[in-house]
């Protein structure tokens, strides 16, 4: 065939004809294999690789149907894909615009549940010590689940029939795309609430369902919320037969909503007929307690016998002692008078005129050596006189003061000759108003504080 007989085509042209020719021979297809790379964009489409051991195949999901999925496609999971084929011309590949995206049965989410679970159950997410108690009597309960489905009438129908508490509402999708980061922001932001007003226990409810239905209560970041979450937590997902991995990681696992308002507060009428119960046994006990003591304060009384008596015999015997003790003392005190009557013609002032008499010639005696020792020591203080008057007339220092001078060398030894003199360096001068220094240019020092020198060393110049 010549070139002449071969159509020609844009590069659009073509594409556009590939195009319709894998449309229209794939309008409708199911494929089957395993999800590699699963991108979402910040548009909401979802782009991802079905990969089998020899091939790639490049898929797309567009935002309104990964919203529809009520399984969130992950990594590693075998799925079904119902879509159609086209191409996308900017970068000449061909793509499964999928419509439909499920697990390739219900044992590839049972396989990825069982890893999960082992996965999050070794990080200690599920060990049973770090379950916490729920208050007995939550003032307020918070519950993270859809507004409009029928749970949320059945837990406020139960707990206005039990015990009616206040309880907050967050609003979230319980399937499909959105829910799990729903109710991980449902738990987190009844966590981050202050501190009285934040509910006292959490429910996390969603009716029941498929395995599919219910994944979103598998999803990780769910489970790690309920995990992490600083109210205790009751989950509430399915039916009793239905188990989620946030059953494990919950405070406590209620097998239905319903159950689970049983589980947060006690029966009202229940409770008040405790109350009163107990209230009738503290009476009866405090009653017969007030009795028992009452009948061994009578007794203690009958045993005392009564006041006026104890205190009869008492006077008694306080008015004997005082008739006792008036007759005594007026008998002593006439005792004395008689006594000093006698004694009375005795006692006449010339008797103590001789005693006193007597101690005036002693003091008069004791008096005369006081003389002789004022005496004596003045004659003692004219000797201590006359040896200081003498001390003064032979010291050097007298001599000193009539213009004479005492020399002296640099170790303080008496310079009495003129060889002496000769051979000292230095010359120490002591006159009576002080040292002066010659020989050398330097000031004389200050004299040493030593006993004067004896009568052989004051050799005056």
């Amino acid at each position: 065939m010549s070139d002449g007989n071969v159509p020609e085509f844009t590069v659009t042209e073509l594409a556009g004809k590939l195009k319709r020719t894998i449309e229209d021979a794939y309008g409708y297809v199911r494929v089957r294999g395993e999800l590699g790379r699963v991108t979402r964009a910040g548009s909401g489409h979802v782009y991802l690789d079905l990969k089998d051991d020899r091939a790639v195949l490049s898929s797309v999901m567009w935002k309104g149907t990964a919203q529809r999925q009520t399984v969130k496609p992950e990594q590693g999971m075998e799925v079904v894909a119902t879509g159609r084929m086209s191409t996308f011309p900017g970068q000449s590949r061909y793509q499964l615009i999928i419509d439909t995206l499920a697990p390739a049965g219900a044992g590839a989410l049972m396989a990825l549940y069982e890893e999960r679970k082992k996965k999050l159950a070794a990080e200690g997410l599920f060990d049973p010590a770090r379950k916490r108690p729920l208050p007995m009597l939550p003032a307020r309960i918070g519950v993270v689940t859809s507004p409009s489905g029928a749970v949320i009438r059945d837990i406020l129908h139960r707990l206005r029939d039990r015990f009616p508490s206040h309880v907050m509402v967050w609003p979230t999708l319980v399937q499909g795309e959105g829910a799990p980061a729903g109710i991980v922001r449902g738990i987190e932001g009844f966590g981050r609430m202050p501190e009285g007003q934040r509910p006292d226990v959490v429910i996390v409810a969603r009716g029941g369902g498929s395995l599919e239905d219910l994944w979103c209560f598998n999803d990780e970041a769910v489970v790690r919320a309920a995990a992490a979450s600083p109210i205790p937590l009751i989950s509430a997902v399915g039916h009793e037969t239905d188990t989620t991995l946030i059953d494990y990681a919950a405070d406590v696992r209620a097998p239905t909503p319903t159950a689970a308002a049983e589980i947060a507060v006690p029966v009202r009428s229940e409770l008040m007929a405790k109350v009163s119960q107990c209230e009738g046994r503290l009476r009866r006990q405090m009653g017969a307690l007030l009795e028992g003591a009452r009948m061994a304060l009578r007794s203690a009384e009958r045993g005392l016998g009564s006041p006026e008596s104890l205190l009869s015999t008492a006077e008694q015997r306080l008015d004997r002692a005082d008739s006792r003790f008036l007759s005594l003392r007026q008998g002593l005190l006439q005792g004395r008078e008689l006594a000093l009557g006698r004694c009375l013609p005795r006692l006449q002032p010339s008797l103590l005129l001789r005693p006193v008499e007597k101690m005036e010639y002693r003091l008069g005696r004791a008096s005369l050596p006081r003389g002789l020792m004022l005496s004596r020591l003045e004659r003692r203080e004219e000797r201590v006189a006359q040896a200081g008057r003498l001390l003064d007339s032979v010291s050097y220092k007298g001599v000193l003061d009539r213009g004479f001078a005492l020399v002296t060398d640099d170790e303080g030894r008496v310079v009495k000759t003129k060889k002496a003199a000769e051979a000292a360096p230095v010359l120490n001068l002591t006159f009576a108003d002080g040292t002066a220094r010659v020989g050398s240019g330097r000031p004389a020092p200050k004299p040493r504080k030593k006993t004067p020198p004896s009568g052989d060393q004051q050799s005056l110049l």
